[in-house]
């Protein structure tokens, strides 16, 4: 039937419609096409906020529930707009089912509709601008707060779940084709790592996402229905409201953390002309021990909101156990260059600075994990650096690395090479000068997070000043990036079929594929591997 539907509205000479396209490479198009929408303004509300934090009082507005609906929309658009969609949607749809061989998806209409019910929650979020009661709810919606404030919290509840259900949908579609759909020869343990994370990626949503969905509903049942899940006046508790938040929303670090990882391995085995390195140990020990243990972490959100100490440490130990899968991923990522044919494309370019990144923001998460530490920094801006490190910064560049790597496949055409290293080095160096800075002031001065004026803090002013020219930067290198990805869509050089040299599946078919990817089914050899670039 999805055969049909296709030829239908796809036949020779008949132009795209792409509001009923269910080719899921389409399908893809239009979750990195709202990505980017959400980018672009999550990015403008970061530089408002930057500007008005640049100076002590009042800068560009004198209403301090402005600046907090500006970090709602900031927040929200970022992890549940931009990140998630594009690591779980766009990527994902476009490449996996290239990757194990698959025609098509296995439910194309249901993934048309998951695609759909993402706009529908990005068009609610931009509501926020004409609606004369935003969301004030910051990016968290802890009560109770957001129970009382005058702003529209059932807004924030529709788009989470919206949002959230798309990924569900998304979740249940790419999980049966990745076990059902896979050609002949693509065995389980010669599937690209970023099938398996994506994989990963979607078990922990369909856990967790529910759980999030269920905590911003009962939110505003208690706002406007009068319930007491969250109000301590009426038998609730504010926690249980922080507990729910967190046991997604950490698990949402590894939905992110696992397939942009897995996007920098598959840059480095092309680059390097190497296999993966150790890779039933980077697929079990790494990534699926990662899914298995990312629900026992989240109290370490929590240590300073009074809880026993004996639960402190408990949390403490296994958040720090964490760094065993990252470290078994880390040691098969670094493992893959030794003695690799490496060269240095764009992709690989920004693959390389996505990695430092990532150490910087693991590396400086240690002090956070110890609950000693942790009850000294939690709420100051070096949470925020941190965070920004680790999840912001890391996984935005790991997105543009892979929009690069696969740009001649989904384009059939070339970006320019100059102007992405241009775009790459202003992204490197604004995101250091802003994050850096960031983490020093939090550890210097103690500087809250989330603060509207910082007028108490008089010495921090040159750090803030400096913080807002280097989002200046980040963000021109923002905007060069995007520019290039359009002109070379529209207007680049043809690209050879696999300008590369991959040796993964998607890299089989013409640039861009046609429905259906090949024209006829895969027949793959018997030592067909997606990295078979020659034996240690």
């Amino acid at each position: 039937m999805s055969g049909i539907y296709s030829r239908r509205f796809h036949a020779e000479g008949t132009p795209p419609r792409p509001i009923v396209a269910t080719d899921h490479k389409r399908i893809a198009i239009l979750y990195l096409i709202g990505s980017i929408a959400a980018f672009v303004i999550a990015g403008v509300v970061a530089l408002l906020m930057r500007a008005e934090l640049s100076a002590v009082g009042p800068t560009l507005t004198a209403n301090p529930t402005t600046y907090n609906v500006w970090l709602y929309v900031h927040g929200t658009l970022l992890i549940l707009g931009v990140q998630i969609p594009a690591l779980t949607g766009f990527l994902p749809n476009y490449c996996v089912p290239l990757m194990i061989g698959a025609k098509e998806v296995a439910f194309p209409r249901l993934n048309a509709f998951s695609v759909w019910l993402f706009y529908m929650g990005l068009i609610l979020a931009l509501l926020t601008f004409v609606m004369p009661d935003p969301p004030d709810v910051l990016w968290t919606g802890y009560p109770p707060y957001s129970t009382i404030t005058t702003g529209s919290t059932a807004f924030f509840t529709l788009t989470v779940l919206l949002i959230g259900f798309a990924s569900i949908l998304a979740g249940i579609n790419l999980l049966t084709t990745i076990i059902y759909m896979r050609a002949p020869g693509v065995t389980w343990n010669k599937l690209n790592v970023f099938v398996w994370a994506t994989a990963g990626s979607f078990v922990m949503q369909l856990i967790y996402v529910p759980v999030l969905g269920a905590s911003v509903l009962l939110l505003s049942f208690d706002k406007y229905i009068g319930t007491g899940f969250f109000d301590p006046t009426n038998g609730g508790d504010v926690l249980t409201y922080q507990n729910l938040f967190w046991f997604y929303s950490h698990p949402a670090v590894y939905v992110i953390f696992v397939p942009f990882f897995a996007i920098i391995m598959e840059i480095f085995a092309t680059f390097a002309k190497n296999p993966i390195f150790n890779y039933k140990v980077a697929v079990y020990g790494g990534i699926w021990c990662l899914v298995a243990i990312s629900g026992e972490v989240w109290i370490h959100h929590m240590y300073a909101s009074g809880m026993p100490d004996w639960l402190r440490l408990v949390q403490m130990v296994t958040t720090l156990f964490v760094s065993v899968p990252v470290g078994l991923l880390t040691i098969s990522l670094l493992g893959t260059l030794y003695r690799g044919s490496i060269t240095f494309e764009v992709p690989m370019q920004y693959a390389l600075c996505t990695f430092f990144l990532f150490l910087v923001g693991g590396l400086t998460g240690i002090p956070l994990a110890v609950a000693s530490l942790d009850v000294n920094l939690t709420d100051t801006y070096y949470v925020v650096g941190h965070f920004h490190y680790v999840m912001a910064l890391t996984g935005t560049l790991a997105i543009f690395a892979g929009i690069y790597y696969w740009f001649p496949k989904m384009t059939g055409r070339m970006f320019n090479a100059t102007w992405a290293r241009i775009g790459l080095l202003l992204n490197f160096v604004g995101a250091n000068v802003v994050f850096a800075r960031m983490m020093s002031v939090g550890i210097r001065e103690g500087l809250p997070r989330r603060y509207y004026d910082w007028a108490q803090f008089p010495q921090v002013a040159g750090d803030q000043l400096l913080m807002t020219a280097g989002s200046a930067i980040l963000a021109l290198g923002f905007a060069i990036t995007l520019v290039n990805w359009i002109v070379g869509a529209v207007a680049g050089r043809q690209a050879a079929e696999n300008p590369w040299g991959s040796k993964s599946l998607e890299w089989t078919t013409v640039s861009p594929p046609p429905p259906g990817n090949w024209p006829t089914p895969q027949e793959l050899a018997a030592d067909w591997s997606p990295y078979a670039y020659g034996k240690r």
